[in-house]
C-alpha cells in the first residue's frame, strides 16, 4: 500500500481504455507536439496542434507562440512569445505519423528568451564546425513518488548504505527499471541519439548517456531525451529530479559528466592536443562553473564537495581514470594516445548548449577570463 500511494492518481487511470482510442486512424492528419525551455531555464513544456499532413523536415513545420506570462517568460500585457521549430523527431507516445518537434523562444521582438541558450550556442558551434567537435553526455535522474521521497525507499529510515546499486539487479537493489527501459525504447523510437543506461550508485538513481553528437545536437538531442524522461514518468506516476544533490548525507549527487573531443583529438597523436584543451580549461575554472549549473554555481556546491567521486568546486584537478578529478582522461584514452576527455563538472540541471559552448568558447575560440565574446551573427 505505500508503494501504491507514491504514485499520481492520473497514473492509475485505465489504460486499456486509452488504447481503444489511439488505435483510430487520423485521416491523413497528423499531431505535432511543440516542445520548449520554460523560464526556468529547466523545466520543459509542450503543447500540440494539428497539421494536414506528416511533416517531412523541420521546414515543413510552421512557427507559433505561447502564452510567456504563464512560463516565467512575459508579463502578461505582452505575453505572447514565438516558438521557432529546431529539430523533429518521431513521438513515441501518439506514434508514427506523429512528431515531437523541438523548439527555440523568441520573445515579441524576435530576441531569445533569457533561457533560450540554443541562440548563442549555435552561433559558436558554427564558428568551430571546422574542428568538428563530439559529445556525449551522461545525465543522472533521481526517481521521487509524487510525495517527493525517493521512489522505492522506506517510508520511515533509508536504505542500505551505497555499494549494492550502483549497475545493480534484483528487487533489493534497483528500484524502477521498467521507466528506464521505456525510456530508453521510446527514445530509441524517437530518433534520440541514447547510446546507453545504467543503476547509478544511489538506489533509486539512473542515468543515461546521450551521444556522440556533433555541435549544437549534442543539446537538441539531450532536451528531448530529457523532455521523453519526463513523459514516461508522467505515465508511470513517478517524478524525476534532476536535482544535483537530491538527498543529503551520505549519498552521491547528480551530474551530467560530458564528454568531448575533437577531430585532432580523435588522431594519431591526439593526447597532445587533449592535454592543450584541459590546460585552457585549468585557467578558466570559475567562468566554467558559473554556467555548469542554472544557478550561477550554487546547485553544484551542494554536489562538489571532493567526497562521493566529486572534485572540490574551488579547485581544478585532472588525471587519468580519475573521478575524483575536474577533468578525468579514460585509460584507454592514455594508452592509445588519442580519443577524448570527460568534464566531470556540470550538475544534473545543467543546460547542455550552455555547457557545449563554454567548453568550445574556452578550447577552440581560446577565450579566456570569465567575460564571453560577443560574436556577430554568422
Amino acid at each position: 500500500r505505500a508503494v501504491a500511494m507514491s504514485v499520481s492518481h492520473s497514473s492509475r487511470l485505465n489504460k486499456l481504455v486509452r488504447e481503444q482510442y489511439m488505435r483510430l486512424p487520423q485521416d491523413g492528419r497528423v499531431q505535432v507536439t511543440y516542445v520548449w525551455i520554460d523560464g526556468s531555464g529547466e523545466g520543459v513544456r509542450c503543447k500540440s496542434r494539428t497539421l494536414d499532413k506528416e511533416p517531412k523536415s523541420i521546414e515543413d513545420v510552421p512557427e507559433w507562440n505561447f502564452d510567456g506570462s504563464s512560463t516565467a517568460q512575459a508579463e502578461g500585457s505582452n505575453s505572447d512569445m514565438f516558438l521557432v521549430p529546431v529539430c523533429m523527431f518521431r513521438d513515441p507516445f501518439c506514434l508514427d505519423p506523429n512528431k515531437l518537434v523541438l523548439c527555440e523562444v523568441l520573445k515579441y521582438n524576435r530576441k531569445p528568451a533569457e533561457t533560450n541558450l540554443r541562440h548563442t550556442c549555435k552561433k559558436v558551434m558554427d564558428l568551430a564546425k571546422d574542428s568538428h567537435p563530439w559529445f556525449g553526455m551522461e545525465q543522472e535522474y533521481t526517481l521521487l513518488g509524487i510525495n517527493g521521497h525517493p521512489y522505492g525507499w522506506p517510508d520511515n529510515g533509508f536504505p542500505g548504505p551505497q555499494g549494492p546499486y550502483y549497475c545493480g539487479v534484483g528487487a533489493d537493489k534497483v528500484y524502477g527499471r521498467d521507466i528506464v527501459e521505456s525510456h530508453y525504447k521510446a527514445c530509441l523510437y524517437a530518433g534520440v541519439k541514447i547510446c546507453g543506461t545504467n543503476a547509478e550508485v544511489m538506489p533509486s538513481q539512473w542515468e543515461f548517456q546521450v551521444g556522440p553528437c556533433e555541435g549544437i545536437e549534442m543539446g537538441d538531442h539531450l532536451w528531448m531525451a530529457r523532455f521523453i524522461l519526463h513523459r514516461v514518468c508522467e505515465d508511470f506516476g513517478v517524478v524525476a529530479t534532476l536535482d544535483p544533490k537530491p538527498m543529503t548525507g551520505n549519498w552521491n549527487g547528480a551530474g551530467c559528466h560530458t564528454n568531448y573531443s575533437t577531430e585532432e583529438m580523435r588522431r594519431e597523436g591526439g593526447l597532445k592536443h587533449i592535454e592543450a584543451a584541459i590546460e585552457k580549461l585549468s585557467k578558466r575554472h570559475d567562468y566554467h562553473i558559473c554556467v555548469y549549473d542554472p544557478r550561477g554555481g550554487r546547485d553544484n556546491s551542494r554536489r562538489l564537495t571532493g567526497h562521493h567521486e566529486t572534485s572540490n568546486i574551488f579547485e581544478f584537478s585532472a588525471g587519468v581514470a580519475n573521478r575524483g578529478a575536474s577533468i578525468r582522461i579514460p585509460r584507454q584514452v592514455g594508452q592509445d594516445g588519442c580519443g577524448y576527455f570527460e568534464d566531470r563538472r556540470p550538475a544534473a540541471n545543467c543546460d547542455p548548449y550552455a555547457v557545449t559552448e563554454a567548453i568550445m568558447r574556452t578550447t577552440v575560440l581560446n577565450e579566456t577570463g570569465v567575460e564571453t565574446k560577443d560574436y556577430a551573427e554568422h
